[in-house]
């Protein structure tokens, strides 16, 4: 069964087959047994001396949750924080872990979205494997207060004190089922026990927090220096070229802006290729995760669109309180 035939099941009207459903059970089965023995202590977790603020999704693909770390880290150190961020460092090829994550490193050894956040959190990063190991880096050779783990609503062994879950607000939970016969890593009762529940677009429900991606401006894929206005965007016939989780959102937003779009779709953290982009009559406009491995590769006319999270000043506010205000033990 190949990507599109299960993104139709998972949030069309297609439903799953019988062996779907079946594995369906079995993975929740699994997943459930895992986290109960992290509840019950029979499994290790590493607490940190300082608070971990988790932000995630249960769902599987792109939700928006880089954007929201990047916009959590500013929060913080506007309010006088000195946060650490540690991340997977999903498809980074370093031979050793933790990896220290700066703005101008290989998004091929320690991940793309990594080298993205480093770029606007300035803050300290780690990335690895175990996110432990990175906790206890950062904790050790850096002066920070807090911890934000990247998308790490499932990483259990490093222990939390505050949850934010992302939900996509057009595709919702899709067909509300558990890998692989739907698009949830845990059952939709997951978000109950979190403490905030971001909506990235859509329409947010009165228990959730609205979140909107911002655009800020087009820059240069070889020179983020470089800058243009979005109105040159309008009427413009573009190369839309996406490698994340949910490329529609991306090219939607395009089309917002007045561009007319050519869609050019790739898997999410592709690693791109000079011949991907060859041919293309341009002017190219990128992702800004997808413009961070393709700074060497791109021609003269490729472009990003940058975007800033947006989140509501109550929001800020609650946050804020519900770090000073002492954190619950969370499982």
């Amino acid at each position: 069964m190949n990507e599109a035939e299960l993104q139709r099941i998972w949030y069309g009207r297609a439903p799953p087959g019988a062996w779907l459903r079946l594995a369906s059970g079995a993975y929740r089965a699994v997943t459930g047994l895992r986290r109960g023995l992290y509840r019950a202590g029979l499994l290790p977790r590493y607490r940190p001396p300082v608070p971990v603020i988790v932000v995630g999704n249960v769902t599987v693909g792109g939700t928006g949750k880089t954007p929201l770390v990047i916009r959590l880290a500013r929060l913080l150190r506007e309010a006088g924080h000195r946060p650490g961020i540690v991340s997977r460092g999903y498809g980074g090829m370093a031979r050793t872990w933790p990896q220290q994550v700066r703005a101008d490193s290989d998004p091929r050894m320690v991940g793309d979205e990594p080298v993205l956040i480093a770029r606007h959190a300035g803050c300290p990063m780690a990335v690895g494997p175990d996110r432990r190991a990175c906790a206890r880096a950062l904790v050790v050779h850096h002066d920070i207060d807090c911890l934000i783990s990247d998308d790490g609503l499932q990483h259990y062994p490093l222990a939390r004190d505050l949850e934010i879950a992302v939900v996509d607000g057009e595709r919702r939970l899709g067909n509300g089922r558990c890998l692989p016969a739907g698009p949830l890593r845990e059952p939709p009762g997951r978000l109950h026990e979190v403490d905030f529940i971001i909506v990235n677009g859509g329409q947010a429900h009165a228990h959730e927090v609205p979140m909107r991606l911002v655009p800020v401006a087009l820059r240069a894929v070889a020179d983020p220096h470089r800058a243009r206005p979005l109105e040159d965007l309008r009427g413009l016939e573009v190369d839309a070229v996406a490698g994340i989780g949910h490329p529609g959102r991306f090219f939607a937003t395009l089309r917002e802006l007045g561009a007319r779009v050519r869609e050019h779709p790739f898997p999410d953290h592709h690693r791109y290729r000079r011949e991907d982009l060859a041919g293309l009559p341009g002017p190219i406009v990128m992702t800004e995760k997808d413009a961070v491995k393709c700074a060497g590769i791109v021609p003269a006319d490729a472009w990003y669109l940058e975007v800033t999270a947006h989140l509501p000043d109550e929001f800020r506010t609650r946050f804020l309180r519900r770090l000073k205000g002492g954190s619950r033990t969370r499982s």
